[in-house]
């Protein structure tokens, strides 16, 4: 028999292994950085700047001391996080490297389509340079000899494309960024490694994924561990959750007014006693680990965000690059803000309350975080 939680209980839970309970969950300072993405199992990386890009938004929500600097060393010196494939391009745990392996062998074997027109001589081109010249740009390569595009996201240069599939193989890593130009080294002399880490067995890589969601989630479901993720593999997660829903390592979950979805939580968690939700408040990005899962975000916080970007002006409802703002446990408004680096400002666009959650008491704590939030924006 499943047993049963409240959606108060639900949203405390996944708010509290996000953290978002408190101010500093992972410490302060650039040490911070590494912890966060290894807690959270990935932070996506996005190109829109019309904010600050959301990989910097996502750790800054988890540590108010964040500033850029903090991912460079852990990226660059450190080598504490790499970035490689999720559900999109992310920053991962170094330490969960094997677990990625695997996909990397795949993708070097078969790679995409996209890839068909990389010859042999652009892959040795190089290669040929990084083991020369230490690492490089494409901005560094400039000898090739252009092509028409045929991706507004393409490039005239053939060697993007070779980095790019000697990226997904795993021979190359993206050592470093300079704003979001990528700078690619030799994978094993980047880490000091001989040869890659041993691949993860398929095995290994399910219970990865599972462990990696219990972590941030608190309480899973199969589309919660499986983002964007294809049948075959839910099929396959399913049969690790069910194992371990045998060995008593987790338990079936039914959430009020959610009784179609199965939800599964670990023994511990379930008899945990439950704090009040501090009413800490914050700005999320909409790729937030926390907002990206939009059903179970719609489920939990009856808040259905729209990623409204690439609509026309007209049929957008909150505007161009909407926001959510969680006080305590609730969503409570959407801010559409926009940065004026000349100006040193921070504009609202638009500014929408939701439910019956408009109040002077919620208006001024946003306040005093847009203020805070405007010295990140602009911050140098």
């Amino acid at each position: 028999m499943a047993e049963k939680i409240t959606r108060s209980k639900f949203r405390t839970l996944w708010l509290q292994a996000q953290g978002l309970h408190e101010t500093h969950p992972f410490g302060s300072g650039a040490k911070a950085t590494a912890k966060i993405v290894k807690h959270l199992g990935y932070v996506q990386i996005d190109t829109i700047n019309v904010i600050e890009r959301s990989h910097h938004h996502i750790l800054y929500t988890r540590n108010p001391d964040y500033k850029r600097t903090h991912l460079q060393q852990a990226q660059a010196k450190d080598k504490s996080v790499f970035e490689y494939w999720t559900h999109a391009l992310a920053y991962v745990a170094t330490e969960d490297f094997k677990y990625f392996v695997p996909a990397m062998k795949r993708r070097k074997k078969n790679p995409h389509s996209w890839y068909g027109t990389v010859s042999k001589s652009d892959m040795q081109k190089v290669f040929r340079l990084i083991k020369k010249d230490g690492p490089i740009s494409i901005r560094d390569i400039d000898d090739d000899v252009l092509v028409d595009k045929d991706h507004p996201w393409a490039s005239k240069k053939p060697s993007k494309k070779a980095l790019q599939l000697a990226f997904n193989g795993g021979d190359l890593v993206i050592c470093e960024r300079q704003g979001m130009l990528k700078k690619y080294e030799l994978t094993g002399r980047h880490f000091g490694w001989e040869k890659l880490p041993k691949a993860a067995t398929p095995a290994e890589v399910l219970d990865y994924e599972i462990d990696r969601a219990l972590q941030a989630q608190a309480i899973v479901s199969i589309d919660s561990i499986c983002h964007l993720q294809t049948a075959q593999h839910k099929k396959d997660i399913l049969k690790r959750l069910e194992s371990r829903e045998r060995k008593g390592l987790l338990i079936p979950v039914i959430v009020e007014d959610c009784e179609k979805v199965k939800f599964w939580i670990e023994p511990n968690l379930l008899d945990t006693e439950i704090e009040e939700t501090a009413e800490l408040t914050h700005i999320l990005s909409p790729f937030d680990p926390l907002v990206i899962q939009r059903k179970r975000f719609h489920m939990l916080f009856d808040y259905d965000h729209r990623f409204e970007a690439y609509l026309p002006k007209e049929k957008r409802k909150y505007g161009y690059f909407t926001l959510p703002v969680i006080i305590g446990d609730k969503a409570v408004a959407v801010l559409d803000l926009k940065a004026d680096r000349q100006n040193q400002k921070l504009l609202i666009q638009q500014w929408s309350w939701l439910g019956k959650h408009k109040s002077l008491n919620f208006k001024k704590k946003i306040e005093q975080e847009l203020h805070r939030f405007e010295k990140f924006q602009l911050d140098k």
